[in-house]
């Protein structure tokens, strides 16, 4: 089919919820290049949305899976599954974890650190059940990650939302401890907002979170669904700020593209799921843990986590010059190879995006008009300086306009 006979197909059989996409199909592609059915190239600095850690074909995921496939793609739970062992374990040895669960995705896996809070203080016969999350976070489009979402656009059809959740300013440790009462479970907290655009949370902020989280007696959840697997410059973004949650979530880069998240808490947060309190029928099954395995090995052993530190600190700079060149760039936020820019509001971030499109690299815009880059971690400095280029070159023709 050519990409017009899809496109219609997909017009007339496909929900909606995506709104007008690029008129684009993608056929194959090759470390961190997109080829489309009409064979045009594009340096992909989207990842597909900080999933594709590794980019595209990388024979240690190409081979794993591959493997997998041809011996068994999914049992179930009942059974105990070596891949699913093997890859807690490595999760468990690289991180401040005792023990992991596995589901699907982003959304699962926060729903299910949600139900882990609850049911730790549930065990000790307490009623606390309210998760404190911030403004401008974004945490799933399930009911209840939605109500822990700190945007009122994406709740707002699906109302009323589920209760037990309070949303407070980032950044605000007063309004923060104002808002913990004897009903507060958990702080839920991505630690650079990625939906919200790329913004960072404060070191002092981070600390004092972590200390007023064991003042109080409630726990700490850090979603690391974006930050994670490398993404920021070290493995974990809590890793920046030399603390130490309760309990985080991946999901994203963990699988390369194979759907898989997780939740990886300490004791004896982690004990309080006991046998019938969750589960997950395709969470952990053995493609899935293979794909992480792969993923996880590759980046430790090509230690690509500080290679991403030192290209986002490269590419960081770029982004800056130009920001020294242009008045309408307001900011440059971000840490490694997960970056934003934010643009004046009397620029059009899409329009941007879809320049950059048209000369055959692939951004995005997210929240605050911010253009969001969080290409693969095996991205090179040639091809950041090609993108640069062509962000320079749009940029001078908007000027001049």
């Amino acid at each position: 089919m050519n990409t017009q006979d899809i496109i219609a197909l997909d017009k007339k059989y496909y929900m909606n919820t995506f709104g007008d996409r690029m008129q684009v199909v993608f056929e194959y592609g090759s470390n961190s290049t997109l080829y489309d059915k009409e064979g045009k190239a594009y340096t992909d600095f989207l990842g597909g949305i900080a999933v594709n850690v590794l980019g595209y074909g990388h024979p240690a995921l190409v081979e794993a899976v591959s493997a997998q496939l041809k011996k068994l793609i999914h049992c179930s739970n009942l059974f105990y599954i070596e891949a699913q062992a093997k890859l807690a374990q490595l999760l468990v040895q690289n991180s401040f974890g005792d023990r992991v669960f596995f589901a699907n995705s982003g959304a699962e896996a926060n729903e299910g650190a949600i139900k882990l809070a609850r049911k730790y203080y549930w065990n000790m016969g307490m009623n606390k059940y309210e998760i404190i999350t911030t403004d401008n976070s974004f945490h799933g489009r399930t009911l209840a990650t939605l109500a822990a979402t700190g945007q009122e656009k994406y709740q707002k059809p699906f109302q009323p939302m589920p209760e037990g959740f309070k949303t407070v300013p980032y950044n605000d440790l007063e309004a923060l401890e104002k808002a913990i009462d004897d009903k507060t479970s958990a702080v839920m907290i991505e630690l650079i907002q990625g939906e919200g655009g790329i913004i960072e949370a404060e070191y002092e902020y981070v600390k004092g979170l972590e200390r007023l989280c064991r003042e109080k007696g409630i726990l700490l959840i850090i979603d690391e669904v974006q930050t994670g697997m490398g993404r920021t410059g070290r493995l974990f973004a809590y890793q920046h700020y030399g603390i130490q949650p309760d309990i985080i979530t991946l999901a994203k880069g963990l699988g390369g593209g194979i759907p898989i998240g997780a939740i990886i808490a300490r004791e004896p947060v982690a004990s309080a799921f006991d046998p019938g309190s969750h589960g997950s029928t395709f969470g952990g099954n053995p493609l899935a843990c293979s794909a992480g395995i792969a993923i996880l090995s590759t980046i430790l052993q090509e230690d690509l986590i500080d290679r991403c530190a030192k290209l986002g600190d490269y590419f960081k700079g770029k982004l800056n010059d130009l920001k020294d060149k242009y008045k309408f760039i307001k900011d440059v936020r971000g840490k490694g190879l997960m970056l934003g820019m934010e643009l004046d509001p009397s620029v059009s971030g899409k329009d941007i995006v879809n320049l950059a499109f048209e000369r055959g690299f692939i951004i995005n815009c997210t929240g605050y008009n911010t253009l969001r880059f969080v290409p693969p971690l095996i991205i090179t400095e040639k091809e950041i300086n090609g993108l640069v280029c062509q962000l320079d070159s749009i940029f001078n023709d908007i000027s001049e306009v």
